[in-house]
């Protein structure tokens, strides 16, 4: 897809429109990936400045969007801005639920959203965390739900989680892949459900230990980072742990490497830290965040991660 003029593909006109519930950062993401793609978008949120919310938001994001190679001219023309939940879902083939990261709150929203939607339109929910079967405890007919759930911002980080519930049906799964992938994205089908799912887990496994060397003072949060991003993080963007570990085994592969290395990985989990996020620890980890990154205003480093990002992305895609 180039710069020019927006259309909308043959395999996106059965998801035609979609309805995009809360105006964060997410949902906003969303919002202009979709617009980006040809599809009309119906931005549902209560704040009283909603529109101008979204506007700006998009207006942010058309840069990265640009640099992706997708089209940024008369983007809004197939926007609309609807505060009522009810006439915002009228005739919509796709929700995207972008809310808060609270399970009453999403299971009384989904009760509601049902109601208003055809047996055939796709429930998708961007939560990080919560399973679909949760989530579908107050609805009548969950077969249709599942989570979607994007690594943030959604416009520009391929992976989308897709995690089906215990009532969540096949043709629902395969929808949502194929809704994702003619977006550009890559999904990835996990086959159970479990909290946080896969990518926040290992996210959050690297970043306890990250907390933990900074706190005993074995280096500083800035170095840190750039240990990681010259190290692991240059090798896990091209091949995952795994296939990091199975070319580390030489000919012997990952079999190899676990025989001689196994041994060592596994004591070192045991001397592994578990920092516990107190008070006081938060200040701490607050104050160096500022004294490393502080200086610079948070536009100009999300601007820079965003080039960077789009640099690897267009190695890795010219690769395939």
């Amino acid at each position: 897809m180039s710069n020019s003029k927006i259309t909308l593909s043959e395999e996106l006109q059965r998801f035609n429109p979609v309805t995009v519930i809360g105006a964060g950062t997410i949902g906003i993401s969303w919002t202009t990936l979709f617009l980006a793609y040809g599809l009309t978008v119906r931005v549902n949120d209560p704040r009283p400045d909603l529109k101008e919310v979204v506007l700006n938001g998009i207006e942010q994001i058309k840069p990265t969007l640009k640099a992706l190679g997708l089209p940024t001219e008369n983007l809004t023309d197939h926007l609309e801005i609807e505060p009522d939940l009810e006439r915002s879902l009228q005739g919509s083939a796709v929700v995207q639920e972008n809310g808060p990261e609270r399970i009453e709150f999403k299971q009384e929203l989904f009760s509601k959203i049902e109601k208003a939607v055809t047996k055939e339109t796709l429930l998708l929910s961007s939560t990080s965390g919560i399973p679909s079967s949760e989530i579908a405890k107050g609805m009548k007919n969950p077969g249709r739900l599942l989570i979607g759930h994007p690594f943030n911002p959604p416009h520009l980080v391929p992976l989308v989680e897709v995690v089906p519930g215990e009532h969540t049906e096949v043709q629902a799964v395969n929808d949502a892949i194929a809704f994702y992938k003619s977006l550009g994205k890559e999904p990835m089908v996990l086959k159970k459900e479990i909290p946080g799912f896969v990518a926040n887990r290992l996210q959050s496994a690297l970043f306890r230990e990250a907390i933990h060397l900074v706190l005993e003072e074995v280096v500083s949060m800035k170095d840190l980072d750039r240990i990681v991003t010259n190290s692991i993080g240059l090798r896990w963007a091209v091949g995952g742990p795994f296939l990091t570990f199975h070319l580390g085994g030489g000919k012997g592969g990952l079999p190899a490497f676990l025989k001689h290395l196994g041994p060592n990985l596994q004591s070192g989990c045991k001397n592994l830290g578990n920092p516990t996020l107190d008070e006081s620890t938060v200040q701490k980890l607050s104050n160096e965040a500022m004294n490393s990154y502080g200086k610079v205003q948070i536009e100009e480093l999300e601007n820079k991660r965003d080039q960077k990002q789009i640099s690897v992305l267009h190695v890795m895609n010219n690769q395939h």
